[in-house]
């Protein structure tokens, strides 16, 4: 029971930092997606049309993402051969990047100008810690619904709609699909409010939640290990 609990924990501990993250630095570092980085390709259109600052943290998201999903996946190969707790270790990393993230946020925001190099390291810090997260997410939770994108994820979830509406029979694989992939959506949309609450109050402070949804996830893994 442990077991099966903590299977699903995790990856909904995963889709709130996700939320969290993604809104955290969005507002904080003048418009910067740390966990969707594709979606800096809007935000830079946008920042080159109308002025706005921020533009080389934006260009640099993409490439800092995938090297360090890159690294993620040769350390784990290498480590694997040595360890079997690669995916702790990797956690364990993500939570080390977060701090760094949130320290840096609090010893130089708020940042007014999304160009400066204060702002562009904290950054890029939260854009690799949560490219660990998209990998290791990849590598080691396969079968449990993606964290970060939740487009694909919606996709899904309409498709299975029509899919219980239509008149047949044998749909338990179905409604459970949905109802794991719907609990995921909320809860990313729940990181998110609650991360765009914590910053009006608080700013940059909020940047200090990160690290503990990090660790909680962390001692999650720990407590009850699932399978690889």
């Amino acid at each position: 029971m442990a077991d099966t609990q903590n299977r699903l924990l995790l990856p909904l501990l995963l889709s709130f930092t996700a939320g969290y993250v993604d809104t955290a630095g969005f507002l904080a570092l003048q418009g910067l997606f740390t966990a969707h980085v594709t979606g800096n390709f809007v935000t830079l259109g946008a920042a080159l049309a109308l002025g706005a600052s921020g533009v080389l943290a934006k260009l640099l998201a993409l490439p800092v993402f995938c090297a360090v999903v890159v690294a993620v996946r040769l350390l784990a190969t290498v480590m694997s051969r040595r360890w079997r707790p690669v995916f702790e270790v990797l956690l364990g990393l993500k939570m080390l990047l977060l701090a760094i993230g949130g320290a840096l946020a609090l010893r130089f925001g708020p940042f007014h100008d999304g160009d400066s190099w204060q702002a562009i390291l904290t950054g890029m810090v939260l854009v690799a810690a949560m490219a660990i997260q998209n990998a290791i997410h990849r590598l080691y939770l396969g079968s449990a619904p993606p964290s970060t994108l939740m487009t694909g994820t919606t996709t899904q979830i309409m498709l299975d709609i029509a899919d219980v509406i239509l008149p047949g029979d044998a749909k338990g694989q179905t409604r459970a699909r949905l109802g794991r992939m719907s609990v995921n959506v909320l809860v990313f949309a729940l990181g998110c409010g609650i991360a765009a609450l914590l910053f009006v109050h608080f700013g940059v402070w909020c940047l200090a939640l990160p690290p503990v949804l990090a660790g909680a996830s962390l001692l999650v893994r720990i407590v009850g290990p699932s399978d690889d």
